[in-house]
């Protein structure tokens, strides 16, 4: 004897637009803007203090008193704004 093809319970069936809802509220929060001003900042503020101590004659600026690790802080500062760009969304 043959069987008969099971019925589908059109309630248990979820449409494209519901899977795209749902799929749309797992995704997190976007991010403040000031999260992202703070990460460019410090990007840019950190390219500009290598610049800075580059191009300054013998090193003066930005600090004058710690000489070569301007070039440090100024890595610290761009690496903060990396750090940050992880988290971006």
């Amino acid at each position: 004897m043959a069987s008969s093809k099971k019925r589908r319970n059109k309630n248990t069936e979820l449409s494209e637009l519901d899977a795209e809802i749902m799929a749309a509220d797992d995704q997190p929060a976007p991010l403040p803007t000031w999260y992202k001003a703070a990460m460019f900042g410090l990007l840019i503020v950190g390219l500009l203090w290598i610049m800075v101590f580059y191009l300054a004659p013998g090193g003066q600026f930005p600090i004058p008193g710690i000489g070569g690790w301007n070039i440090i802080v100024g890595f610290g500062l761009a690496m903060v704004g990396f750090i940050m760009m992880t988290r971006w969304r």
